[in-house]
């Protein structure tokens, strides 16, 4: 969401720039979720090194959505995201060695904090300017769920890290059909100033 004195060309500058970010990151998100699935047989130096990847993916997008986005609260929020996702990476690392329960812990964990912190940017960033934010919503609000359904698999006799590919195929669908209405919202709003 824009302040309420940026210039037309800001605002139009700042979602030109989100919508390259979300589509970048769902990309990424999706090729990762392509690779770790054909990986994770066994938590070894290939997987704990994509483990740790993905979040590391997710600590860029928010270094660069943080320089790109006006000074406000949903800033804060996404640089609190930033660090709690280079944290992830660190922590996935660590996890990595005890197995797929541990893993699955951390994961989960990361994965409820920021999909909570995902929601309150996509609210604060609702308005004519930046649309709805309604697939950054219902995305973030799926990864907190997701994070607390990932630790009590992870008390379960057979935890898998199958669920993994899943969440960031979803996650990376979801940032692509928000840039796809952020790239929609541009055309609507320079057709009405044509």
């Amino acid at each position: 969401m824009s302040t309420p004195t940026a210039t037309p060309t800001n605002t139009a500058g700042e979602r030109s720039s989100l919508l390259r970010l979300y589509l970048t990151r769902g990309v990424l998100a999706v090729v990762w979720a392509l690779v770790f699935a054909r990986a994770h047989e066994d938590v070894d130096a290939v997987a704990i090194t994509l483990l740790v990847v993905y979040p590391l993916i997710d600590a860029v997008s928010s270094l660069i959505d943080h320089r790109a986005t006006p000074d406000g609260p949903e800033r804060r929020v996404i640089a609190f995201n930033g660090v709690l996702s280079t944290l992830a990476a660190v922590a996935l690392g660590a996890a990595g060695v005890g197995g797929v329960a541990p893993v699955l812990h951390v994961f989960g964990a990361w994965a409820l904090v920021s999909g909570a912190a995902q929601v309150v940017v996509g609210v604060r960033r609702r308005g004519p300017e930046l649309g709805k934010q309604w697939p950054t919503l219902i995305s973030g609000g799926l990864s907190f769920l997701v994070g607390i359904t990932y630790n009590i698999q992870a008390t379960g006799d057979n935890p898998s890290l199958d669920v993994l590919s899943v969440y960031a195929t979803g996650g990376g669908v979801w940032f692509i059909l928000q840039a796809l209405l952020l790239g929609w919202k541009s055309r609507q709003l320079r057709t009405r100033t044509v």
